[in-house]
């Protein structure tokens, strides 16, 4: 036994800290989404701009990141035969991150008046060859 290691506290197993971390992303999520909705509805967006888009912003990246990653991991615990790794939970969290910051940029367009389906496309083609990337380093 390591100095580390307490030997009155029993070791945590691989599937309790997975759903340890599913939890907290769950709930970060579900406070994102109502911290979003507060946004909707308290603040108007003609008086106080920055602050009302900045938190709309914010709020909803979050939101989608929690969705995102908790949806993906779960469509590859699904497809990967119930196996629970680490990296699925890393790899849904990158690719929760990239869908996010896609829908935001997408929303941005849409915001601006200049969302056409080419701008849309290659901003997921971005999102795509960064994933490209990052899965062919590792």
């Amino acid at each position: 036994m390591s100095e580390l290691e307490s030997p009155h506290k029993p070791r945590e197993t691989e599937g309790e800290s997975y759903k340890q971390y599913l939890w907290t992303i769950g709930l970060t999520a579900l406070v994102s989404w109502a911290a979003w909705g507060m946004v909707i509805a308290k603040l108007d967006p003609y008086e106080s701009t920055s602050l009302a888009l900045g938190l709309f912003f914010i709020s909803l990246f979050f939101a989608f990141i929690g969705s995102f990653t908790v949806i993906g991991f779960g469509l590859r615990r699904w497809i990967g035969k119930n196996e629970i790794y680490y990296h699925h939970l890393s790899v849904s969290l990158r690719q929760g991150l990239l869908l996010s910051l896609c829908t935001l940029l997408c929303i941005g367009f849409l915001m601006l008046g200049v969302l056409k389906w080419w701008n849309g496309l290659l901003v997921v083609t971005m999102a795509v060859l960064i994933e490209m990337y990052i899965t062919s380093r590792s």
